[in-house]
């Protein structure tokens, strides 16, 4: 019966499982899971015989573990282990293969608990308030395939190794390394995408005696690497607790995506089995057999056969498309998602008035729900008559396809048929701020958020100006194009005027655009865009939202246009800041914040561009890591900066002095355009 017996266990369980005593090491081979063996939580779940960290649900995590903790350290002498893991992976991305969301990790954890973890960028791993602290008793292996700055990310498509943080001690770019054949030549090195939606194999092996950590990737039709892609000296015995928990975990953010773990082998105290890739589930890949290429001949035979049938109804189906879509030049420089034209006309309910959101210069922006995944989008639809639609969409592509930032709204892709150019976002939930601002009276901003959204929008700025491969000169800051989220997470919008330049190149003479009461004088007398007329748009919506008053109010008749910045200035002068604070709030806000905010605005918007602040130094005041700088008399007039230019988008206005704050009728807030 002994022997009996034997054949039926290896039939029945598609793992194998060593459990050993504390003293020994603890191994396991699984060629497909079931859900008794994984410890699952988040939205994970067994798909089959894989585990399937995540779905197409937007900002949500799933973790799958091993269900009983694993003597990794040796109390004793505090000595890590050697410990190794085989895994076999596959992320798929809901929209395309240039759009991540978010990534996934192999883990190892003091604990099985996820409560309090966040997903998006923490990757179902951390929160921001442990963020970073040696408590956690976290390491990591990531497979992160969004860039996030906030944790100093090389890219969005790396592999990273994490103690207790989502900062990479080290990273490096997907991809494996190949010995060259010419021994006088160093290894190649070829690139892996890792939200390609390919089946992937990952080696994590630690040499505890050494110290040193190897962690190879290849895709499945590959070997091992005899060259690691991250091979680092890592001391464990201070990060990993004695006894750890081992697993997975992934999440998706704004954008999802659906991260898989196909089989899985691991050893505490030694070098781990291989897997059998003929074993893996039926949804990947299997390597092929000397029967499956067999019987791929034959149907290869059939293909070709069937393909020279239907090769003129294939040709003509391919001109028809040439001619509804054109391909064109910059299609592949930008890497950007094409949507179906029928795809956005179902989306927007054909355009339909009750899902219009807005209508700017260039255009109309509609909400819209993609009818396969059910993701919410936002449409820009350009305007047939305006002249500069091409230009401005063709600007808008080249300098917000390849940005990625928390603090930028994120531009999806694009679509265009005939004559007719759309852009294609992530949905912001709160609309503009203008329309919070200015919208319905029982709409009030709290300061906290007001706050929130004024640094939100100066760390979006700092990474235009310098955080990005080239500069980006946006030049239409303006309430109307910051957004918000379901959060109420600021971000900068519409980057139809914006202008790219080589980081140190003086910008050249351009037409003067924009909206009055957020243009720099010295741009509308000479048409030159730089940082500093950025940022003085950005000092006029600071004095905005903290006064909640427009930056030009337009009086009608003969009466004097109302001009924010000297209207706070005056207060300034004759110390009562405060008054100039919106009356919503009501007294409900920190006195040192509001002050300090308001001074920045009139710093920002100083009509002398070499008085205002780089937005370095912005960011690091508003974050309390810099003072704030003395304010400069502020000797010149506002109004006499009239625009030299004959432009439609302009009209003169004039103001020999701002009248007094309290004479002015607040509750009028007309558009400065």
């Amino acid at each position: 019966m002994r022997f009996l017996s034997l054949p039926i266990v290896c039939v029945c369980l598609p793992l194998i499982i060593i459990q050993a005593s504390p003293t020994e090491s603890t191994s396991f081979l699984f060629n497909g899971f079931h859900a008794k063996n994984i410890s699952l939580s988040g939205i994970a779940e067994v798909d089959g015989r894989l585990v399937r960290l995540t779905n197409t649900s937007s900002r949500l995590f799933g973790r799958a573990f091993y269900p009983y903790p694993i003597r990794i350290k040796d109390a004793s002498t505090n000595a890590v282990s050697s410990f190794s893991s085989i895994f076999v992976f596959c992320i798929t991305p809901l929209l395309a293969p240039t759009l991540g969301g978010h990534g996934m990790a192999f883990v190892m954890s003091p604990s099985l608990d996820s409560t309090g973890i966040f997903p998006s960028q923490y990757l179902g791993m951390l929160n921001a308030s442990d963020n970073g602290n040696s408590s956690n008793h976290v390491f990591a292996v990531e497979f992160d395939t969004v860039q996030d700055l906030e944790f100093e990310d090389i890219n969005d498509n790396h592999v990273g190794i994490n103690l207790n943080s989502m900062f990479s001690t080290n990273s490096t770019a997907a991809g494996y390394w190949s010995p060259s054949q010419n021994a006088s030549q160093n290894a190649s090195k070829t690139p892996i995408n890792l939200k390609s939606g390919d089946v992937i194999q990952a080696w994590i092996d630690y040499d505890g005696h050494r110290q040193q950590l190897n962690v190879s990737i290849a895709t499945i039709d590959q070997t091992r690497p005899q060259i690691p892609l991250l091979s680092v000296k890592l001391n464990l015995s201070e990060v990993l607790k004695e006894n750890t928990y081992v697993g997975f975990s992934g999440s998706t953010g704004v954008i999802a995506g659906t991260h898989r773990v196909l089989s899985w082998s691991f050893n505490s105290n030694g070098v781990a089995k291989s897997l059998d890739l003929s074993k893996l589930p039926s949804v990947v890949r299997k390597v092929p057999t000397v029967a499956t290429i067999q019987f791929k001949v034959l149907v290869s035979i059939a293909v070709v056969v069937s393909f020279l049938i239907l090769t003129s109804l294939v040709g003509l189906l391919l001109y028809k498309r040439s001619q509804r879509e054109i391909v064109e030049s910059w299609e592949l420089e930008f890497g950007l998602h094409r949507y179906s034209y029928k795809d956005l006309v179902l989306a927007t309910r054909k355009f339909h008035e009750k899902e219009l959101l807005g209508v700017g210069g260039f255009g109309r922006v509609y909400r819209g729900v993609l009818p396969k995944s059910g993701f919410e989008i936002a449409v820009k639809r350009l305007s047939r008559e305006s002249d500069q639609g091409e230009r401005e969409f063709i600007a808008e592509m080249a300098s917000t396809g390849r940005l990625r930032h928390r603090n930028l709204v994120q531009l999806l892709g694009w679509s265009r048929r005939k004559g007719e150019l759309l852009l294609v976002y992530d949905y912001m939930q709160n609309g503009s701020l203008d329309k919070l601002l200015f919208g319905k009276p029982s709409t009030v901003l709290r300061w906290e958020q007001r706050r929130k959204v004024v640094k939100g929008i100066a760390a979006g700025m700092l990474y235009l100006h310098e955080g990005w491969e080239q500069q980006i000169l946006h030049r239409d800051i303006k309430a109307s194009n910051v957004l918000l989220d379901a959060d109420m997470n600021a971000k900068l919008g519409d980057f139809g005027l914006a202008r790219l330049y080589e980081h140190g190149q003086n910008p050249h003479t351009t037409r003067v655009v924009g909206t009055l009461g957020y243009l720099a004088p010295e741009f509308a007398r000479t048409g030159k865009a730089t940082t500093a007329t950025d940022v003085y748009s950005f000092g006029a919506l600071l004095l905005e939202v903290v006064t909640g008053r427009r930056p030009i109010e337009h009086r009608g008749g003969n009466a004097e246009d109302f001009l924010l910045v000297e209207g706070v200035w005056e207060l300034y002068t004759n110390g009562r800041l405060l008054e100039a604070v919106d009356k919503k709030l009501d007294g409900l806000f920190n006195v040192e914040e509001v002050e300090k905010v308001l001074i920045l605005g009139l710093l920002c918007s100083h009509p002398d561009p070499l008085a205002r602040p780089a937005m370095r130094q912005v960011v690091q005041i508003l974050s309390n890591e810099a003072p704030l700088p003395p304010l400069p008399p502020y000797h010149v007039n506002l109004s006499s900066q009239r625009p030299h230019t004959d432009d439609k988008e302009f009209r003169s206005y004039s103001s020999s002095s701002a009248k007094s704050w309290s004479t002015l009728d607040a509750s009028t807030h007309l558009s400065a355009r």
